[in-house]
């Protein structure tokens, strides 16, 4: 199974970036796993705004790909051992292709949101869109260690 992240803008903090590296490395003695980083839009009225970095983010999804959308209102929430849970069960159905979606600072456009399977409140606080990238990639380390039965390396 591959996976995939799809995120709109840079990762401007080195420290940010240096730690999503960092997981990404780790990540892939488990996964094959890839990150698409999106331009923002430069248009000033919202609206256009998401419906530019929507169209750029559904252009950069496969057609088969099971999407899952971070949302700060998502009403799905896992556990680091229930994402492990359901990786397992993704992989036991063959799925090919699982991919992450960050949007914007905006937020994502309604068809973004209406094309995702699954909306994933990846917590209750608010984290800025660099940290839920780098908490979204640790978690994924973390839940394939789940798997693995293997110690977290810190």
């Amino acid at each position: 199974m591959r996976l995939r992240v799809i995120w709109v803008g840079k990762t401007r903090d080195a420290h940010v970036r240096a730690l999503c590296a960092e997981y990404l490395k780790r990540l892939s003695r488990f996964a094959r796993c890839e990150v698409t980083e999106l331009r923002e839009s430069a248009a000033e009225d919202p609206r256009a705004c998401l419906e530019e970095e929507g169209k750029r983010i559904l252009g950069a999804l496969a057609s088969d790909a099971l999407t899952i959308l971070l949302d700060v209102s998502g009403t799905t929430s896992w556990s680091s051992e229930e994402l492990a849970a359901q990786i397992e069960a993704w992989q036991g159905r063959s799925v090919r292709e699982v991919t992450f979606v960050v949007g914007g600072h905006l937020g994502v456009s309604e068809e973004v949101r209406a094309r995702a399977q699954v909306r994933w409140s990846l917590s209750r606080l608010t984290l800025t869109h660099e940290m839920a990238r780098a908490v979204l990639l640790e978690q994924l380390y973390r839940a394939y260690t789940i798997t693995r039965g293997l110690p977290y390396q810190k």
